[in-house]
């Protein structure tokens, strides 16, 4: 089979969706929805199970989402804030860190770190309601191709 022909038999996947498990979903929506600016895409009540089945993703994304999944066992709520043992574990990328970084301290959002120049681009860090660490990244534009 050839280059070509094996990467077209490839499957196609993506990401869809990192479950985030939080206390309550109307305090998680008010934090990711009301503070964040993310777009809530789906609130569906799941009666069999108790639950809702809770989707946001940031504003504009067309790629992967977050669902807020409510701690329902004593070991889960244990996690809460903590789902990676203190490492930050989502990654926000942003076209304007600094627009993003001053509209989330506006609304309250504590930064654990503050701006500064990596090689994959400009980084924060932000602590969300629960203490799960995001990086708010800004990737270093493409390289302007020079005329010789």
């Amino acid at each position: 089979m050839s280059g070509a022909a094996a990467k077209a038999a490839l499957p196609r996947q993506s990401l869809g969706l990192v479950a985030l498990v939080v206390r309550e979903y109307d305090e998680a929506l008010d934090f990711y929805v009301g503070t964040l600016g993310f777009e809530l895409v789906e609130d569906t009540p799941v009666p069999a199970q108790g639950k809702r089945w809770v989707v946001v993703r940031p504003p504009g994304a067309a790629g992967a989402g977050l669902l807020l999944a409510r701690a329902s066992a004593p070991g889960q709520a244990e996690r809460v804030g903590d789902q990676t043992g203190g490492r930050v574990f989502l990654f926000l990328t942003t076209d304007d860190i600094d627009r993003d970084c001053a509209a989330y301290r506006a609304r309250g959002v504590r930064f654990v770190r503050e701006p500064e120049v990596q090689p994959h681009g400009k980084v924060a860090v932000f602590a969300d309601l629960y203490g799960n660490l995001w990086d708010l990244i800004q990737p270093p534009a493409p390289a302007a191709y020079e005329y010789p």
